[in-house]
């Protein structure tokens, strides 16, 4: 092989490694893109789900003071 075969193999082989590069970073790139989507979407659906929950506990709350509330009356029914 000469020389100048060589430095063809050799530029082409670097050529074709540069294209591997370039293709790998811009498929990280898209990859990172979708993960940065993926995590936002699940950041707002965490909210979402703590705000529900958050609205389930007062309701909570509230249902168990009436019951206590009830309760309570019978107890007086009962006393009476």
């Amino acid at each position: 092989m000469t020389p100048v075969e060589q430095e063809t193999d050799s530029l082409s082989s670097l050529e074709q490694r540069i294209q591997q590069a370039v293709q790998l970073v811009a498929r990280l790139r898209a990859e990172k893109e979708a993960a940065l989507e993926q995590a936002a979407a699940a950041r707002g659906e965490v909210a979402r789900l703590s705000e529900e929950v958050r609205i389930l506990q007062s309701e909570r709350k509230q249902v168990r003071q009436r019951i206590e509330k009830l309760l309570g009356q019978i107890d007086q029914l009962s006393e009476s």
